[in-house]
């Protein structure tokens, strides 16, 4: 009997192996030809699920956040319960920075995601999107900690939901080796204590 294909599959292959390509040779190096190649399929093949690089650029960012979202519910799972906003904020930041094999993949795919978007109105508005969810959800946290008192009072909401979200600037740092993990850490951590007024309940190891 022929074989069945599994078409979620291959395109997940795909995104894995457009992944690969931006991790190891940047986003100038992912074309649909290069991209096939490392994903073991024919251009037509790939064509068929990815008629662009774009759409392809596209789907392998959603996997990518479905992969950090991930990551932050099993962080969450082991955090107290309910965590304290602190630790919550903590480990968003830490698993958006290239940390690991994983994070750091996630990291460069969004880097090539933006500078893609910065010229395609579609991906432009797509990429907003997503970092204005992002940003609100901090936002939430934010405002949720100063109604418990965790968070001083006079504190400016929006300017400190700015400040969090700056942090996810050691990127380019970490990646082009001006600071190490340690000291994108230690920034992190000092910047979330002067901000919460309590002493978070736990605190997740770096």
């Amino acid at each position: 009997m022929p074989k069945l294909v599994d078409h979620q599959e291959r395109r997940e292959a795909i995104a894995q192996a457009l992944w690969r390509v931006v991790d190891q040779h940047g986003w100038t190096r992912a074309t649909l030809r290069e991209v096939a190649r490392e994903a073991g399929v024919s251009l037509g093949q790939l064509q068929h699920y990815f008629a662009t690089r774009e759409a392809m650029l596209t789907f392998a960012m959603e996997r990518a956040a479905d992969r950090t979202g991930d990551r932050v519910t099993r962080g969450l799972a082991e955090l107290d319960q309910p965590p304290h906003p602190r630790d919550v904020l903590r480990l968003v930041l830490v698993e958006m920075l290239p940390l690991h094999a994983d994070s750091r993949a996630s990291s460069r795919m969004s880097a090539a995601y933006v500078l893609e978007a910065l010229h395609d109105p579609a991906l432009r508005e797509r990429a907003a999107l997503g970092l204005r969810d992002g940003r609100a959800m901090v936002e939430r946290l934010v405002r949720q900690a100063i109604t418990r008192g965790q968070i001083a009072p006079d504190r400016d909401p929006d300017i400190e939901t700015d400040l969090i979200i700056a942090l996810t600037g050691f990127t380019p740092l970490l990646e082009l080796g001006v600071i190490d993990p340690r000291a994108a850490l230690a920034a992190i951590d000092q910047h979330l204590d002067r901000l919460f007024t309590a002493a978070p309940s736990s605190r997740p190891e770096s």
